[in-house]
Formats: C-alpha cells, sequence, structure tokens
C-alpha cells in the first residue's frame, strides 16, 4: 500500500498469516490475507494528520507500507529496501517512480520481527519478563515449565527470565524447551511428552501465535489437560487460539497484553475503504482487493477459470462491508493498532517539532536546524 507525500513514513505488518509458512513453488495462486488492519490503522493516522491544520501545515505525509507475511526474511526485506530506498515495483502515480527518503519505520505487534528490523535503525529491545516474574510470586508458584520461540524474542526472554529468577530466588525451571519453527511433528511431540510427564503444572511461553497454533495442536492430540498457562503479550489475545476446540486445554490462561484504546473516527474510515480496480493485478495495491474477494466471496474480472461457470460471484466493489460479519470492523478491541495510532503521531510531531525549530538555536552540530529536503531518518 502507498501513497505519495512530502515525507514518506514506512510500515511494516502482518497482512498474510499462515499457521505453516507456504512454500513458495509459484505454480499456484497464495493464501488470501486474514488481517490488515495495522496497515489501516496507519493509513487512517496518516489521512488524520493530513487534514489537521495545526499539525505539519503545508506538509503532506505519505506512507509505504509492506507485507511481512510473518516471516522474518520478508519482513527484514522489507525494512531495509525502507531504508536504502531501493523499493521495486512502486508506483505512486501516473508520473512518478520510486519514492521520498522514509523518515521512519513502523513495525508490526510481533516483537521477534520488531526486534531484528529495528536493528536496521540501530534500536534495541529486550522483551520485558519481570511482570511474569510477578505473576509467579503473587501466586506462589515456584516450579514452572518455560517454552520460547527460537528467534530473539524467545532466546533473549529466556536468558532474561532465568536471570531475574535467580536474583529474585522466585522459583526454578522444570524445563526450558524452545519451540520450532514450522510444524516439526516430532520436536513437537517431544517438547509435549516433556510438559505431560513433568510435575510442573504452571507453564510460561514467550512465543508468536503460529508457535502456538502448532503447539497447541500435539497438546489436544495428546491430551495434556490441567495445565495453568501464562501468556507473553504475543499471543495473549490471539482470536485465532479463541476457539470452543482449544478452551479446555487454554481456559484460564493468565497473559500480558497491549494496553487496549480507542481511535475515534477509524470504524468510518474502515467503511469508505474500496477496491481498486484499476490495480488488481498489482500487489503494491491489491491488498484491499484480496480483502474483498476473501471477504465477499467474489472475484474480480478476470475471474479465474472455471470461477462463473461455478456459480461464482463477480465482485463489483460497491459491496457493503455492513452487510458481512468481519472482524475488520470490530474496534472494540485495538490493542496493536493503537500502538500503530501512537507510533504515527509520535513521529509526526517530532518532525512537526524540527521544522519549526529556529536557526542557531537547533539541536544539531553548529546549532544548526535539519531541512524537509534533506532530512535524515536519525534526526527525527
Amino acid at each position: 500500500m502507498h501513497k505519495a507525500g512530502d515525507v514518506v513514513l514506512g510500515g511494516v505488518f502482518e497482512i498474510h498469516f499462515f499457521a505453516v509458512f507456504p512454500d513458495q513453488s509459484f505454480i499456484s495462486e497464495p493464501q488470501e490475507p486474514t488481517c490488515h488492519g495495522q496497515a489501516q490503522t496507519m493509513a487512517f493516522a496518516i489521512d488524520e494528520i493530513n487534514r489537521n491544520s495545526n499539525l505539519l501545515p503545508n506538509v503532506t505525509l505519505g506512507y509505504s507500507l509492506y507485507d511481512n507475511c510473518v516471516q522474518l526474511g520478508i519482513g527484514f526485506r522489507a525494512a531495509l529496501s525502507l531504508a536504502s530506498g531501493q523499493e521495486e515495483k512502486v508506483v505512486l502515480d501516473k508520473t512518478c517512480v520510486g519514492t521520498p527518503p522514509i523518515l521512519g519505520i513502523v513495525g508490526d505487534s510481533s516483537s521477534t520481527r520488531s526486534i531484528a528490523i529495528s536493528t536496521v535503525y540501530g534500536l534495541y529491545r529486550v522483551p520485558l519478563v519481570r511482570a511474569m516474574i510477578q505473576i509467579l510470586s503473587h501466586f506462589g508458584w515456584t516450579w514452572t515449565g518455560l517454552l520460547v520461540s527460537d528467534d530473539d524474542y524467545g532466546l533473549h526472554a529466556a536468558r532474561t527470565f532465568q536471570s531475574d529468577l535467580v536474583q529474585t530466588g522466585g522459583g526454578c525451571l522444570a524445563y526450558l524447551e524452545v519451540l520450532p519453527w514450522g510444524n516439526d511433528q516430532a520436536e513437537l511431540r517431544r517438547i509435549v511428552d516433556v510438559m505431560r510427564k513433568s510435575t510442573a503444572r504452571v507453564v510460561i511461553v514467550f512465543a508468536h501465535e503460529s508457535h502456538m497454533i502448532n503447539l497447541m495442536e500435539e497438546v489436544v492430540r495428546q491430551n495434556v489437560t490441567g495445565l495453568q498457562w501464562i501468556a507473553s503479550e504475543a499471543w495473549t489475545s490471539a482470536a485465532v487460539l479463541q476457539t470452543p476446540h482449544l478452551m479446555p486445554y487454554l481456559g484460564g490462561t493468565l497473559g500480558i497484553a497491549i494496553r487496549r484504546g480507542e481511535i475515534p473516527g477509524f470504524r468510518d474510515f474502515l467503511l469508505q475503504i474500496r477496491p481498486d480496480l484499476q490495480h488488481n493485478n498489482s500487489y503494491g495495491n491489491s491488498i484491499v482487493n484480496q480483502f474483498w474477494e476473501d471477504t465477499f466471496q467474489c472475484r474480480f474480472a478476470p475471474p479465474p477459470t472455471g470461477w462463473v461457470e461455478a456459480g461464482g460471484a463477480l465482485c463489483t466493489g460497491n459491496e457493503d462491508l455492513e452487510n458481512v460479519e468481519t472482524e475488520f470492523l470490530d474496534i472494540s478491541n485495538l490493542r496493536p493498532e493503537y500502538n500503530v495510532y501512537k507510533a504515527v503521531y509520535a513521529l509526526a510531531f517530532a518532525l512537526d517539532d524540527m521544522l519549526q525549530c529556529e536557526p542557531g538555536r537547533g539541536p544539531f552540530s553548529g546549532h544548526s536546524c535539519g531541512n524537509l529536503q534533506r532530512l535524515e531518518p536519525w534526526q527525527v
């Protein structure tokens, strides 16, 4: 998703979600996207800022939003493309190709991908685990198991957790297991077997929801019940895990969630979204089109071979989102989206403050000020 502007902000979000990473064989069409709310939140925030005459007057913000496909490598590649300005086949309007410099990147809610992407910009943040220690201390749980994902997020969480546990004298780990990427049935079977045989009834998990989907399939298969799960923010509020099928196993889970917030006007903005009939085959402009097809169970022209003959409907672009049940319009639980909203505004206020700098009183070398035409990301 791209929009031209005097200053362009980048975004790398989860749009296509796969419990098991797909094989990019290029012999069939990719699966449909299941979520792009965070990307639309960033688009809404920028649209709102551009309409605010008191914030960044005479400056139009644009955006360049990428899909990380829930894969670290793809997200990292997108961040490098944004940082270097070497974006591939990005057409912003009828006459221009390419983008102005990206002055900041807003990432998604996954700590794993955010940690990796932030290294492009020299930032780093270790996941917070002290809240987990406090939960254990509050309930007097001193014998626990720890499961972590095999990435920066999980491995750093494991090291920090073990260190803090020793310092506080709050208990011991019965086991520490690293969850595999993908659906490694043999390894998942071994890990769940360890959990089943352990006397520890409390299990702490620092992992993404995709790890939990694969893990819970094996937990159900072995019928491991009676566990007290403690969830990291990465999967605490994952709707995909809140099903009747998993409630006998995950019911009563304690977790740390991202703060919920309200974004006035966001639902009306979502209802105004329409597919782009002129760029249906352009990936950069087809995210909404793919969402549209999946939501209304229709296909844009030209449809796949045999679609119409089998009774399939053609999309017109005039379908009404209010006439279908979709989580896309549910704004009652905006958590990662609210963080995206605040992050965009933080960048906008920083840029606005910089542009009001008085020569000779600036924060840079020789008390100079930043210049919009030669602005560098680190200056923001």
